[in-house]
């Protein structure tokens, strides 16, 4: 159930973070507040493909 997803920053749109999550409790897209830095602030990041 659980599959590997890679986390991009919105602004800068750098693939920072590589983490795991459960497709069954979280069917649509994560989004979280992660601090990238290549921006060197907190943005938010999205799950991508």
């Amino acid at each position: 159930m659980r599959v590997k997803i890679t986390m991009v920053c919105t602004e800068c749109k750098q693939r920072n973070y590589d983490t795991m999550k459960n497709k069954k409790n979280d069917p649509d897209r994560l989004e979280m507040n992660k601090y990238c830095r290549f921006c060197r602030k907190h943005t938010p990041h999205k799950e991508s493909k």
